[in-house]
């Protein structure tokens, strides 16, 4: 009996840019290609964890405009960040309310720096929400977030596209980056939080392309370095263009299922 191949989806981080990954899972399941594992880091973890709880895109689209946590209202000036998260967690447990990886009907891996030991946590099991927000906890704008006794920033610091995990688990595997490297001019780089923010980006760039190899196929739309981190009001544009994107790509994405059936 022949097995069905499966499918494997890395969704990078990006703030508000990660909505083209709602995009692309739209495509995906339009087509019937809903994957079997996914890995996320930061936005990617959130929209993973929508996908593989089995939400709608519209809920997605719906979370991210009106109670994600990449939007100014969370602002605290207290604490050791921009956004604190600690007022974040409300917004997730409408969505998941067993609040577990296991609960997931699609198996899921999120990447968080742990950040007092300078290591890459992968999480696959336990708690689920406090994990989503270590991932998307981003130096300088979100407060830590705590586990275990350990501080977590953003999984992107270490590993902003997660192939890691997938290795070995799929037999065909997408990939999408939603950070695009913005064209700035030096009068953008007119701040300490625009620099630490420019280098940031810089070092999550570099170390995530030296992987888009190991994908079968990879979405990196350019059009997405037209949007900020926290530009949640342009939301349905950025899903467009990762709904695009994918789209493109379905064709060759069964292609590749095909040649591993």
């Amino acid at each position: 009996m022949t097995t069905k191949p499966t499918l494997g989806l890395v969704l990078s981080g990006g703030g508000a840019r990660g909505i083209a990954h709602i995009g692309v899972v739209q495509a995906l399941r339009e087509r019937g290609l809903a994957p079997d594992v996914i890995a996320g880091s930061s936005s990617g973890a959130i929209i993973g964890a929508f996908a593989a709880a089995g939400h709608s895109t519209e809920t997605m689209l719906d979370f991210f405009a009106t109670r994600s946590p990449f939007r100014l209202q969370m602002v605290t000036m207290r604490k050791a960040g921009i956004v604190d998260t600690a007022k974040v967690i409300a917004s997730f447990r409408d969505y998941f309310p067993e609040d577990s990886f296991e609960a997931l009907e699609t198996r899921l891996f999120l990447t968080a720096t742990d950040i007092v030991n300078a290591r890459l946590t992968i999480f696959e099991s336990g708690p689920l929400i406090q994990a989503i927000l270590a991932s998307c906890s981003m130096p300088m704008v979100f407060t830590p977030t705590e586990i275990d006794g350990r501080i977590y920033v953003d999984g992107g610091v270490i590993n902003n596209f997660p192939v890691e995990p997938v290795r070995g688990r799929c037999d065909v595997l997408v990939g999408h980056y939603a950070s695009p490297l913005r064209v700035v001019r030096t009068a953008d780089i007119d701040g300490v939080l625009a620099v630490s923010q420019r280098a940031l980006e810089v070092a999550m760039f570099f170390s995530s392309k030296t992987k888009f190899h190991e994908c079968d196929v990879m979405l990196a739309p350019e059009e997405l370095h037209s949007y900020g981190l926290f530009d949640t009001k342009n939301h349905r544009e950025i899903f467009e263009i990762g709904y695009r994107a994918a789209s493109a790509s379905l064709d060759e994405i069964e292609r590749e299922l095909e040649e591993r059936a």
